[in-house]
């Protein structure tokens, strides 16, 4: 046992060592927009579309921070009212003006996921209501933008000539579970898609952060709008894949684009990460089998090893297994997620509670493949989808 355990820890060791060295730097959490943003000459018009279903919360604050967007060319939104029954639509027509449209969505079509339909409305609309427009931003219904956002965003694009640029908004970060969780769901993205990676046109790494994305339009209709993955839970990841195959894509950080959407109770997180968790290993057993063997070295073999010497006992490596679990817990993997932790303002003693955080994720990624086993995957507002 003891001899397993040193190796284990040796392991352990090894994996974070190489996050830190070969996966591009995406701990750095560095990639950001220039601010202030460059001016342009003439400035692009600009079409925001909002999926809203059920969000009457939140969908005036996101209606009017793009409404009020310092942008010096047109600025239209329309809104599809993906069958609320909460008041949402009324709550985004109360900011009336002639560049706000409302749509009542239709019932949802075979084949498609429920938010992608809506997006797919609302992109018809808009094809009525704003059709000199050169992008479109996709939001989400929770998501309040600071002024200057689409300044940026369309600089950013039209400065590198991008097809599409994607902000991984902040998250609301304000109780226990949300500080135990979220800072280390962003961080686990970044992993997972090395931002630096898919922002390099040579390599073929895709992602994008589905509450805020702008898209070249004429990047959007050449591959057949979202028609491409209309059945895709997984859509701004998908979305993004399609796009990168004919043009370059640029993800980032933000402080300043916000999501209003609060996650009191562990059940609300573990929903979110659970609908799409199974799906993000192709529905795969072995994909899982391998993901939990891979987090538990990770990130519970280096507390592990040190709480059994702390405890007294001589397993699992003992005194040497222990110290490389401590350099591996309190040095290798700190040094990775503070940056993330500093994004979101809080201190660096949370990288200690990463393992736990990893803990949970990894249970939400089981009980996601056990939704799907039992027909009831991608659960998300009353909505269920079993992909294949």
């Amino acid at each position: 046992m003891e001899q397993a355990g040193l190796i284990a820890s040796s392991v352990s060791l090894l994996f974070w060592v190489g996050v830190l060295v070969l996966r591009g730097g995406f701990w750095r959490a560095d990639q950001r927009l220039a601010d202030p943003a460059p001016d342009l000459s003439p400035w692009p018009d600009v079409v925001c579309v909002i999926p809203a279903r059920n969000e009457s919360s939140t969908i005036g604050g996101t209606v009017t921070s793009l409404l009020d967007q310092d942008y010096p060319a047109r600025v239209s939104v329309v809104v599809v009212d993906d069958n609320s029954d909460d008041g949402t639509a009324n709550v985004a027509k109360a900011a009336a003006t002639e560049r706000l449209t409302v749509v009542m969505g239709k019932p949802l079509a075979d084949g498609w996921s429920g938010k992608l339909w809506a997006v797919k409305q609302g992109l018809d609309a808009a094809e009525e209501t704003a059709a000199a427009a050169a992008y479109v931003l996709l939001t989400d219904a929770d998501i309040t933008h600071d002024a200057e956002t689409l300044r940026r965003l369309v600089a950013k694009a039209e400065g590198e000539g991008l097809d599409m640029v994607s902000l991984m908004v902040l998250l609301r970060c304000e109780s226990l579970w949300e500080k135990l969780l979220i800072p280390a769901f962003i961080f686990f993205f970044q992993k997972l898609y090395p931002f630096p990676w898919v922002n390099d046109p040579a390599r073929k790494i895709a992602a994008a952060a589905g509450g805020c994305m702008l898209i070249r339009r004429s990047a959007l209709r050449h591959i057949g709008g979202v028609d491409a993955i209309r059945g895709r839970l997984i859509d701004d990841c998908a979305l993004a894949a399609e796009i990168k195959k004919h043009g370059p894509i640029w993800l980032g950080l933000t402080s300043k684009v916000k999501s209003e959407r609060a996650y009191g109770a562990l059940s609300e997180i573990w929903d979110m990460v659970a609908r799409t968790a199974f799906e993000q290993l192709g529905n795969s057993v072995l994909a899982l089998i391998g993901t939990v063997a891979a987090m538990s070295i990770a990130y519970l073999v280096p507390p592990i090893a040190v709480a059994g010497l702390l405890g007294g006992g001589n397993f699992f490596g003992g005194g040497a297994g222990a110290a490389l679990g401590a350099l591996t817990w309190w040095g290798l993997m700190g040094i990775a997620v503070w940056p993330t932790l500093t994004l979101y303002g809080m201190s660096k003693a949370w990288s200690l509670t990463l393992p736990a955080a990893a803990l949970l994720f990894t249970l939400m990624t089981v009980s996601s493949a056990v939704r799907f086993r039992r027909g009831r995957g991608g659960a998300w507002k009353g909505r269920h989808y079993k992909t294949a």
